[in-house]
This record gives structure tokens, sequence and C-alpha cells, in this order.
């Protein structure tokens, strides 16, 4: 915030305005011209947009809107969200740039380049194919805060499979419900994983909800804490043991896709009802992600990002996961939650 807020910031307030030579070095210096011309042309705005991506296959229509409200962005084109997120990025000098810094709550720290992290995908797309799950099969994913959240995801992209990530803090009956709602036929879960000091027991959560869900045939588990688990000898594997083996080769080729074809199924809260799934599609969701994070956070490639988000929610999917990676960012992660210290009398 140096850069942006200095002697020369104007105060309105609570409300704080960057100085003119911050404004002007900000990719959108004009938020008022921008908006005018995307209001004049909607749909070329959003098409100079999505150019600014890697598409197998041009769009024919940028927006369909013969079924209202069941909008349809760049319709005839053919793109993979991963494909924008890696695939392009080991093609250039980001092959070598930070993709994600990561820290466990333990102390325990670990980062990626986009050339690991990308290998590292790639191995695990192999192994979810070698367990026969394909384009379209739904994956739901119950993990902690920790890096194999974001491989998984990714690898169920690059292959055309539809993933469900479900918050790691959700309980039996939550898990239970978007698995059987999904009808998910793989599921990717943890030993446990931490949180303000303390364990969650995620595959014992998972396992007493699978007893209601029949179309789970696998169970992926990543060993985060080492405690002891149940194992299912037909049904359960350790991660670490597929990565390991032949299957889990380091090139996988990516899946070409329809702009329209679903991406992942993210359910709402169920504060109010029954827990709606909400589907988001790999054309219109990559280039809308791509933009604001790009336009509104102004992302060069000296930041560094953190968004405190968990994957479980929709803006750690789109501004912790996809929009990053697809902006060639760096991100940090934290597995937990952060401590929150509160200030004696004293002040200390």
């Amino acid at each position: 915030m140096s850069v942006l807020i200095n002697e020369k910031t104007e105060l309105d307030g609570d409300v704080f305005y960057p100085n003119p030579e911050a404004v002007a070095q900000t990719y959108v210096p004009d938020w008022e011209a921008t908006a005018e011309r995307a209001d004049r042309d909607l749909t070329g705005y959003w098409a100079g947009r999505a150019g600014e991506l890697d598409w197998y296959r041009k769009w024919d229509t940028v927006l369909d809107e013969s079924n209202k409200p069941f909008y349809k962005w760049f319709v005839g084109g053919q793109v993979n969200i991963v494909n924008n997120c890696l695939d392009r990025h080991v093609k250039t000098w980001r092959r070598n740039k930070l993709a994600l810094i990561w820290e466990g709550e333990p102390g325990d720290q670990r980062s990626f380049s986009y050339h690991a992290l990308n290998r590292e995908v790639s191995k695990f797309a192999n192994v979810l194919k070698a367990m026969g799950i394909k384009k379209g099969d739904r994956v739901t994913i119950y993990l902690p805060r920790i890096p194999e959240i974001v491989i998984a995801m990714l690898a169920c992209a690059k292959i055309g499979a539809i993933h469900s990530v479900v918050y790691g803090g959700f309980s039996v009956e939550a898990l239970h419900g978007r698995i059987l709602d999904s009808h998910s036929k793989l599921a990717i879960t943890a030993d446990g994983g931490w949180l303000n000091g303390k364990i969650v027991k995620l595959k014992d959560i998972l396992d007493e909800a699978l007893q209601r869900s029949p179309s789970v045939e696998h169970v992926i588990v990543v060993k985060r804490t080492g405690q002891e688990v149940c194992m299912d000898t037909e049904r359960d594997l350790w991660y670490h043991d597929l990565m390991a083996l032949p299957i889990a080769s380091p090139k996988c080729e990516t899946e070409v896709m329809d702009a329209e074809d679903p991406l992942y199924i993210l359910y709402t809260s169920g504060t109010t009802g029954k827990p709606k799934a909400i589907l988001h599609t790999h054309g219109g969701y990559m280039v809308g992600i791509y933009a604001t994070l790009h336009d509104v956070f102004d992302i060069r490639d000296e930041d560094r990002w953190w968004c405190t988000a968990d994957p479980g929610w929709v803006t750690g999917h789109s501004y912790m996961v996809y929009g990053p990676l697809l902006n060639g960012a760096t991100s940090f992660m934290y597995e937990g939650a952060p401590p929150i210290r509160i200030p004696t009398a004293g002040g200390s």
C-alpha cells in the first residue's frame, strides 16, 4: 500500500483516494471510460478480454441470450481453464516463477514453481484417469488448505472431470448431502488437517458420510497429520502411494473442452434451506475471474498475492486458485486460521 497511499493521498472522511501518479500506473486508470466503453459494446468488450487468453478454437457467439436467464458465453469456443492456468505459462519465462508458496499451521513450508505445479497436476491427472475418472465425472474434494487441494482441483479440470469442493469444516450430514446430490464417483480427503492448533479428523467424517453414499467407488487419502485412520482395503488408497506409481506420469494432455462444458459444482451454504448446486463452466468463468483479479487488484508480475478465503468457497476457487494462476501470479496459502491476538489493557 505504500505505493498507492502516501503523503499525496487525499482523505475524504473514511475514504482514501490514491494519488494521481499511482492511478496513472494502474491497468485501468480511467474506470469511468472503461465502464462506458463496456456499456456501449458489452460483447465487444468481453471478446477483447477473452482474446487475452488462449483458446483452442475461437467462439462463434460471445453471448447467447436466447434462453434467459440461462445465458451462454463464448458459444462454439473450445478451451480449458488449466491450459491458461498452467500450460501456457510453462512455455514462457514463468516456468520457473513461483506459483504457490504454502505454510502449514505447525510451521512447515512448501513452494511450487509453475513448472513444478504443472508436473504435480499432470501426475495426479494421470492417476485419476487410471482410476477410471473421465470427462463429466464428478469428484468430491474434502481436504484441508494444503497444496493438494489446488493440485486435485486442477487435475480434475485438466481431464474434464467436474470437481465439487466441500469446505473442510463441514459436518457429516453436510458432506453426505453434497456427495449424494452430485453423484460423485471419487472422493479425495486427508487423514486430517490443522485448524487453530487442533486436528480436524476429515477421513473419519468422510467415512461416516460414505456409509450412505453408494456412488463413491474409491477414496484417495492425503497423509497430512500422520494420525491413524481406518483404510478400507477395497476402497481407500494413499495419495503418496499412487503418485509414486508408473501411472503417475508427469506428462498429461489437457482435455479440449467446450466453453460451456462444466468446470465445477459448488454448493450454497444451506442456511436458508437445502444447499443448492451452482455450476460454473470453463469459458465464461475463466474470462470473468481473470479480468476482475487483473483489473480490480492490479496484479503485477512482481506482486505476491494472498487471498485468505478457503477453496471450499467461491472466493477461494476464484481468487486463491484459478484467478491468480490465470494471471501468472505468485500466491500464498496458509493451512489453518491466522491466530487472533487480543490486546491487553496495557496495549501489549
